[in-house]
């Protein structure tokens, strides 16, 4: 028995020091010490108003010491919300200049787009006249090579009806020789 008061002694003086010193939350080894003493206090054997009252105390700091980090915790989210808010409204403001400049970029490429769809338009009408001009061409070739044909058989029709009409007079002269 002599062992339990000592712990006793030094934990009151622990629970006046704790309940003097304003709650703040306790590091790892603290939390594991009281622990260690809440356990070691229940084992003692004191009576159930001084385990109520203890626990009450050790609740009420409990309470406390939670009150006050869900109120550093609700302070950070805030805190984050609103950094989250800006970066937010950073990132929108980014993705709305890369907006713009992608639609200045598209507008640009169908401009560039349009004019070469007019060059090849123009191209192709290009085309299509030189085409036409070109099957016009073959037409007149063929004709002109046609006419030279032509004139060719007429020069020799000429040649021919002129060498006919030479000896049509040859055969008129002999003839009439013949008749005298």
């Amino acid at each position: 028995m002599s062992s339990y008061y000592p712990r006793t002694k030094d934990l009151t003086r622990t629970r006046k020091s704790l309940t003097e010193s304003p709650p703040s939350s306790p590091s790892p080894t603290e939390k594991n010490y009281r622990h260690d003493r809440v356990s070691r206090f229940d084992s003692i054997g004191e009576s159930a108003t001084d385990k109520s009252l203890g626990r009450t105390s050790s609740y009420t700091r409990r309470e406390a010491r939670l009150a006050a980090l869900n109120k550093q915790e609700q302070d950070s989210t805030a805190k984050d919300y609103k950094k989250m808010y800006a970066e937010a409204l950073h990132e929108n403001a980014k993705l709305k200049s890369r907006l713009q400049e992608s639609k200045q970029e598209l507008a640009k490429i169908r401009s560039q787009l349009e004019k070469v769809t007019q060059r090849h338009d123009t191209i192709s009408e290009r085309s299509s006249v030189l085409e036409s001009e070109k099957r016009e061409k073959q037409t007149l070739e063929k004709r002109v090579s046609d006419m030279e044909e032509e004139l060719k058989v007429l020069t020799e029709l000429k040649s021919d009806n002129q060498r006919l009409k030479d000896e049509n007079g040859a055969l008129i002269r002999v003839i009439s020789k013949l008749s005298k």
